[in-house]
């Protein structure tokens, strides 16, 4: 009997796959009727990510709907902080809040409760192992520390991070402790994932836009390569994606720096440098999430670019960040179709 192959991580071991394998970040969410209604008889979107039988339904949905070559669990970055009695709530119209962290509540973290505080997550990472198609690679993921460190400090999303940029340079001693806390818990968290059946992860770095250089290496690439060393140290084989979006030309030697097996690009990276990213390993993204909003020939030609640019080396295709909740149903399955179309 055949080995199946799991695309996804074809690509992450370097290989050329054509057509490319593809998923989309947030593939599971608000643009599908099926995701709304589960999500009403959950009560908090925390519900959602803590009750195994409501996480596993809509991380399958859209592989029903699409049979994209990846799963990704259905959970949220800032699990993390709310193991850590962070008081997380999501509110409606306002999104994630938080208790804000100082210094004393830096030096006062503690890892004791948070595998447990997590069990309902990896529960579900071993259910949806035994339920996705043998072809279907599934995904775990955490966010980088520099990312929840930002909701930790702010006790919630800012537009540019202001708060811990400043909290950062005025108290460096206590931000640097708080980013390797974050960084040895989410590389515990990822090891289980590993554990429970993940067959690769992913870590998001979803706010390193608004560092500087010197901040970038100290804030965003450290942190990763310290969760990166330490899961390939008690993992070896694990297969692992870093996406730092909004890093731009700081991503010149991310992979390298970092030890990811694969890199993320959201959709400001020009297709130019992409090609030269591409060269020392696989790349993953990176078409605008406007572009499947819009539809038509700005879908087809969005995706048509970045076949013909990075087509012929190890590409996972997807979107440059997560697909929005008003991109009609309908162009994610013409994106499907015309990737899939590609030879």
């Amino acid at each position: 009997m055949a080995e199946t192959r799991r695309k996804v991580l074809e690509v992450m071991e370097g290989k050329t796959v054509s057509p490319p394998p593809v998923w989309l970040m947030r593939q599971a969410g608000r643009y599908l009727p099926e995701y709304r209604a589960t999500r009403a008889v959950a009560g908090s979107f925390l519900d959602l990510c803590y009750t195994p039988d409501l996480a596993v339904e809509v991380t399958l949905q859209p592989i029903r709907r699409y049979a994209f070559d990846a799963a990704i669990l259905f959970s949220d970055i800032l699990v993390i902080p709310d193991a850590l009695k962070r008081n997380v709530r999501f509110e409606e119209g306002h999104g994630p809040r938080m208790d804000p962290i100082d210094v004393d509540g830096i030096d006062a973290l503690k890892a004791d409760g948070i595998s447990n505080h997590l069990k309902p997550v990896f529960e579900t990472v071993s259910r949806l192992r035994g339920e996705l198609p043998a072809e279907t690679t599934l995904l775990g993921f955490c966010g980088a520390p520099w990312t929840v460190a930002t909701y930790m400090i702010a006790g919630q999303g800012t537009p540019d991070q202001a708060p811990a940029r400043l909290f950062a340079y005025q108290n460096p001693e206590a931000f640097e402790r708080l980013l390797t806390f974050l960084a040895d818990v989410s590389a515990d968290y990822l090891v289980e994932q590993i554990d429970a059946g993940a067959d690769a992860v992913q870590i998001f770095d979803s706010w390193a836009g608004v560092l500087g250089e010197e901040e970038f290496e100290r804030f965003a690439v450290k942190p990763v390569a310290r969760i990166i060393a330490s899961v390939r140290t008690r993992r070896p084989q694990a297969k692992i994606i870093a996406f730092a979006k909004g890093a731009g030309l700081l991503l010149k030697h991310y992979r390298q720096k970092t030890g990811a097996d694969a890199i993320g690009l959201d959709w400001t990276v020009p297709l130019s440098f992409a090609v030269d990213l591409q060269k020392d390993g696989p790349v993953q993204g990176n078409l605008d999430p406007m572009r499947v909003v819009s539809g038509g020939a700005a879908l087809e030609q969005g995706i048509d670019r970045i076949l013909d640019a990075l087509g012929n080396g190890p590409l996972i295709f997807n979107l440059g960040h997560g697909i929005t909740p008003q991109a009609d149903p309908e162009n994610v399955s013409a994106l499907v179709s015309r990737v899939r179309g590609a030879r």
